[in-house]
């Protein structure tokens, strides 16, 4: 799942819940007073955080956008250090009063559960303030110079002339906000502070490719957010919406925007970029490196797993699950009638690309056979979903290829939640510009990792979840996100139809072997001295995935430090909580139980994930 802007602007922060109960009311006359029902403990809290929520709302008009709402539409984030400072003495405000305002020991176990989120979700961005100009600001993988152009063309919803106003607005509003992510990355560079020399080679070209085209040069083609802006005039237009005098207006006032505001906000990230990229090292480092990157590193492990394993510890499990599934794979290997090594299986499958057994056509016609097919499997599964879940999404969910302008070769698959009220859908994008990158084995497993029963199941649950305070329903803790995702995959093995094919369950377990990877190589690279090269072979070593992926993950640790480990550590997690409830309740266990248990919550610390487990296992045995 991809880290997006939101981890920029500090948005995970925000603290709220479903709507407010309506106020008690007093009749005029001789009508009868009608009061509210008294309200308990939880239900005043429930209703404080829906105010707090609406507060927190007005900091980002992304998320309302995100929310699926059409309030800001005109305006884009503050991401400037005085906004951050601002939205953290707001969060101290909240928890100070909170606790001021409410009896804990009064609150029901969901009560004292979204109180535990929101003191954490504070002390986790207390824990971060040391460390603001050790993040790197711009890099490849949160791209956040892609995310103004995405926002626009997939996320900016356009029903009617005010909407392309906004829209004109917004293209207005980036110059700012990128001048203030700019200016962040400055100040991060005087601390010392960069991304490594790769880092700015793809920000430079993806920052290219968005001022690409008419209007911005003499090209017989139009970029990517022009093009846009003008399908969606013309499809006002289409439906008599706004007459051709307003469509003309809109055309040329967005046209100059974009020659006046946009690619001059994208000339000055280019060239702060190519002025500063001299200054990074060429042998990329890992975080450790740079200025307090051992305790921004150990930060970022506790942030990312919402554990308190050290880097020893997480190295050494990662080690330990590469040669169990070392194993598995040999066994795979027997079964498909490979005779060699592993390593020799492993380069097999790298380098037979002419075998369509084994890939897919490097055409429109293949990508198109890999969409179809991804979502074939995501189909399948839903027919057996009741069988081991209880609570089931509504929202549906598409696949679709990466927009070209941010469409990297070997890049990993994400996704992208739904809107709560159901208008967009969930999207798994697929990076399909390099086909040899996308082996058929991989496409189950990702599917079930990003679709169902991964990401969009478990995504589109939490903001479903009526009875749960709205803040609740939008976390994303990674290592409960990123680790059911990774749990799922093993789960679709127990699902009928699925991994039938013997390189399907390679695939999978080449998926496991991916996530153990992470944690020996993120470990090595940010606290053992590994350079990207030893964390490339190892890669090699141990998996079938080719080098330029294994490049491009390695990078992708090196610019997101911790993130990689949660994975793996959310899955085990899952998975031992799992087994300790199946030994302790033997035929008592009910797996559509335990799941619902897992997902009825939302996302949350696996601190807190574990004692709501426990709670419902001792619940089970005092039946």
């Amino acid at each position: 799942m991809r880290t997006s802007l939101l981890g920029m602007a500090s948005l995970l922060v925000l603290i709220a819940c479903s709507e407010a109960p309506p106020p008690s009311t007093t009749a005029t006359g001789s009508e009868p007073v009608v009061e509210a029902p008294t309200q308990t403990e939880t239900e005043r809290l429930n209703a404080w955080f829906d105010a707090k929520f609406e507060e927190g709302l007005k900091f980002s008009p992304v998320q309302q956008t995100f929310l699926g709402r059409d309030t800001d539409q005109d305006k884009l984030d503050d991401f400037s250090v005085e906004a951050m400072d601002e939205q953290l003495a707001w969060q101290r405000a909240n928890a100070a009063e909170m606790q001021a305002s409410f009896d804990y020991d009064a609150l029901t176990p969901e009560g004292k559960t979204s109180w535990d989120i929101a003191l954490y979700q504070l002390a986790d961005a207390e824990a971060s303030v040391p460390f603001r100009t050790n993040a790197y600001v711009f890099e490849q993988m949160s791209a956040v110079h892609s995310f103004f152009p995405q926002l626009l063309i997939a996320f900016h919803r356009v029903a009617d002339g005010e909407d392309m106003d906004n829209y004109l607005s917004r293209v207005i509003a980036t110059e700012r906000a990128m001048d203030q992510l700019i200016a962040r990355s400055k100040r991060n560079a005087e601390t010392g502070v960069r991304p490594p020399y790769f880092a700015f080679n793809q920000v430079i070209v993806e920052a290219e490719k968005i001022i690409s085209g008419a209007p911005f040069d003499s090209g017989d083609e139009d970029s990517d957010i022009w093009a846009d802006a003008k399908t969606k005039i013309q499809g006002l237009v289409d439906q008599e919406i706004i007459d051709e005098a307003k469509a003309e207006q809109l055309r040329t006032d967005i046209r100059a925007a974009l020659l006046e505001h946009w690619q001059p906000a994208y000339e000055r990230l280019i060239a702060w970029q190519k002025e500063d990229q001299p200054n990074a090292t060429e042998v990329a480092q890992g975080v450790t490196a740079l200025p307090d990157g051992v305790a921004y590193y150990n930060e970022r492990l506790a942030n990312q797993t919402t554990s308190q394993f050290t880097a020893d510890e997480i190295h050494q499990t990662g080690l330990d699950e590469v040669a169990r599934l070392r194993a598995a794979m040999e066994a795979i290997q027997t079964e498909f009638g490979f005779e060699g090594t592993l390593q020799e299986f492993f380069t097999f499958l790298r380098d037979t690309k002419d075998d369509e057994r084994l890939y897919y056509q490097n055409t429109d016609e293949g990508r198109q056979g890999y969409i179809d097919d991804a979502t074939a499997a995501i189909d399948g599964i839903k027919a057996v979903l009741p069988d081991y879940f209880g609570i089931l999404p509504e929202a549906d969910m598409v696949v679709k290829r990466v927009e070209p302008f941010r469409e990297q070769d070997g890049a990993a698959q994400h996704y992208f939640a739904p809107t709560p009220d159901g208008s967009r859908p969930g999207i798994y994008y697929a990076h399909l510009s390099d086909m040899a990158a996308m082996p058929k084995r991989e496409l189950e497993v990702i599917a079930y990792h990003e679709g169902l029963p991964g990401h969009h199941m478990q995504i589109a649950i939490a903001q479903e979840l009526e009875a749960l305070p709205t803040f609740r329903t939008q976390m994303r803790f990674t290592a409960y996100v990123e680790g059911w995702a990774l749990y799922t995959e093993w789960l679709a093995k127990e699902m009928p139809g699925t991994y039938q094919d013997p390189l399907s369950e390679f695939g999978r377990l080449g998926s496991e072997m991916w996530r153990a990877i992470r944690l020996v190589v993120d470990t090595g690279l940010h606290a053992k001295g590994w350079t990207e090269e030893d964390a490339v072979a190892y890669f090699q070593e141990n998996s079938a995935i080719t080098v330029g992926q294994a490049q491009s993950e390695v990078r992708r640790y090196l610019v997101l430090p911790a993130q990689a480990t949660s994975y793996k550590i959310g899955m085990m997690k899952i998975q031992a909580l799992r087994a300790d409830a199946e030994a302790k309740l033997g035929d008592a266990f009910d797996i559509r139980a335990f799941h619902d248990t897992v997902l009825g919550g939302g996302a949350m610390p696996l601190s807190i994930l574990e004692q709501r487990v426990n709670d419902w296992v001792a619940s089970v045995e005092a039946s």
